[in-house]
């Protein structure tokens, strides 16, 4: 198929957590994955936090800690590079918590899903940047009131962030990817047909097909950290050549 990289101007990229099981994160769904050993409703509601806050600590505690042992794959790395060299407009969302995208080099990003590295104030609302366990008895360093402090993720039954930024992104978009996601986890799983609606290619790049792969116009799979370089470097090379597109199989 034939890609005119070079005539888009607006690029919305999704991922998922796909994308970051290749540098050794545990996934979310999968059935090796953190969250067997414990329920949704133990562990990511607000409801949970509330009937046996120490447990959630622990759970995200666990999370965090493991992030000190990954570093960002190929995948991230390609897309933080594709970022520098685009001129247009380019927004990365993702529905991971770790920092990878981050530790990469990606900037125009959106942790919609939250962040391990973050907390949240439940009396002062004030955010902090956290490297460390939280506890029941941790202090919130801008109030100074203790037991107040809770992982800066967002749970089932909470509105994800920065949506209005994202929906902004989608309305004029020319390019939508998505990477590394289930396809039914909502919003997010319907944020391909908002960009089809504005007009948008929609691609997916994906270990498996996704519960909605049907409705992408082109659909790619296997190893995010093979297909997504694969795919970023070909735009790249499209970008470099106002008027000449760039083929992508």
């Amino acid at each position: 198929m034939t890609m005119g990289f070079s005539r888009i101007r607006s690029i919305v990229v999704l991922t998922g957590a796909g994308i970051s099981a290749e540098s050794g994160l545990s996934t979310f769904r999968l059935k090796d994955g953190l969250w067997d050993n414990h329920s949704v409703e133990d562990v990511a509601t607000p409801e949970a936090f509330l009937r046996n806050p120490a447990l959630v600590h622990e759970f995200y505690n666990a999370r965090r800690q493991q992030l000190s042992s990954v570093v960002p794959n190929a995948a991230h790395e390609a897309l933080a590079k594709f970022e520098r060299n685009f001129s247009g407009d380019f927004l990365l969302v993702t529905q991971n918590v770790d920092d990878l995208h981050d530790r990469a080099g990606s900037e125009n990003l959106i942790h919609m899903h939250g962040e391990l590295l973050a907390s949240r104030c439940s009396n002062c609302a004030a955010i902090a940047r956290i490297n460390h366990d939280l506890t029941t008895n941790s202090v919130c360093s801008n109030c100074q009131c203790a037991g107040t402090l809770r992982p800066d993720i967002v749970w089932f039954g909470e509105i994800p962030m920065g949506m209005e930024q994202i929906y902004t992104a989608l309305a004029k978009c020319e390019l939508f990817v998505s990477i590394g996601t289930s396809g039914n986890v909502y919003p997010a799983a319907g944020f391909f047909q908002e960009a089809k609606i504005a007009g948008a290619l929609t691609v997916e790049l994906n270990l498996d097909p996704s519960e909605r792969a049907t409705g992408f116009d082109i659909r790619h799979y296997g190893p995010a950290t093979r297909l997504v370089p694969e795919f970023f470097s070909t735009a790249v090379r499209g970008l470099s050549t106002v008027d000449t597109p760039c083929q992508y199989p």
